[in-house]
């Protein structure tokens, strides 16, 4: 085989292969540009949402953060139980509302006879 051809078939392997790299980069690109066009479609979406306003809390906590530590293991123990029950109330208070707008029959223990 004589020389040049090696040459050739070199010259056609650098080209077969810088005309990969370009294709894939030309579809790496449109991808990236859809997923540009999917996000800004969103974020559109999303900036016309009214925004949503915080309250503050009105219950003010006497103790600052981080006081939990020098606490008394009782006092500790009886904030755990009031906020679990607290958390318990409120769950069952959302759970007889939610029967109630249903039209669902309402379980014993979740009426409140008092």
């Amino acid at each position: 085989m004589p020389w040049w051809s090696w040459i050739l078939i070199w010259v056609a392997l650098v080209a077969v292969s810088v005309l990969f790299y370009v294709l894939l980069g030309i579809r790496l690109f449109r991808q990236f540009m859809a997923t540009v066009k999917d996000l800004s479609a969103a974020g559109e979406k999303l900036g016309h949402l009214a925004p949503v306003e915080i309250q503050e809390s009105t219950e003010t906590r006497p103790d600052p953060p981080g006081s939990a530590v020098f606490a008394s293991p009782a006092l500790m123990r009886h904030d755990y139980e009031a906020s679990k029950s607290a958390r318990r109330e409120d769950r069952r208070r959302r759970r007889v509302q939610r029967k109630k707008d249903r039209g669902q029959p309402q379980a014993l223990g979740d009426l409140d006879f008092t």
